[in-house]
């Protein structure tokens, strides 16, 4: 083989692994930019909080209204709203609210939901603690189910000069249709899990 053809085979490998390289990139961006933005309350992205933690101070006990907004996106058969309007919360203590969402269409399918809430500046101060928006939803056709979230909203809000005299902020929900992929594992999961469970109720013949 003559040195122009190897020079040209190692061209096409080191083109082949930058093209390679960026897909990969371009991948692992979108997680790690939602994985940015709930570390940073970016863009109005909620942060993830284990537990409200204890503090005193003069803004604990104040009041804040939070309200609740659903959005759908065109490609997912859903009806998808909250069951309240808004809320008088009181900074510092975790609250439950609750969403309806509703498969409309004819078959099985699965979405993901988007979050942030507005204004923009007060993500960092508003914290879910369990929400299910934090993994997949499949629903049946026809089925209708609750989906609950847990937050709090911190104290230090008011204490922040540039969010201190907000009195609203806006929870925003979007649902979209998941990969084909991500819903044919998980109506797969669910078949088997429900054979399973009419598998180990079936009464036993003990001759």
């Amino acid at each position: 083989m003559s040195k122009a053809s190897n020079k040209n085979r190692r061209m096409a490998i080191v083109l082949f692994s930058i093209v390679g390289g960026m897909v990969g990139l371009a991948y692992a961006s979108v997680p790690l930019y939602q994985l940015f933005c709930q570390v940073t309350g970016y863009g109005g992205t909620t942060r993830v909080a284990a537990a409200p933690v204890k503090t005193i101070g003069s803004s604990q006990g104040r009041i804040i209204t939070v309200r609740f907004d659903a959005n759908v996106n065109s490609a997912l058969p859903w009806r998808f709203k909250p069951v309240q309007q808004e809320m008088k919360v009181r900074v510092g203590e975790e609250v439950l609210a609750h969403y309806t969402a509703k498969n409309m269409g004819t078959e099985a399918v699965v979405g993901n939901a988007t979050f942030n809430v507005t204004p923009f500046k007060t993500g960092p101060y508003f914290n879910k603690v369990d929400c299910f928006c934090f993994s997949e939803q499949l629903l049946q056709p026809g089925e209708e189910v609750p989906m609950p979230v847990s937050f709090y909203v911190d104290p230090e809000i008011f204490d922040n000069p540039t969010t201190k005299e907000v009195k609203t902020i806006t929870l925003s929900y979007t649902f979209y249709r998941a990969p084909e992929d991500v819903q044919k594992e998980a109506i797969s999961k669910k078949t088997v899990k429900s054979l399973m469970t009419k598998e180990k109720s079936k009464p036993t013949n003990n001759g």
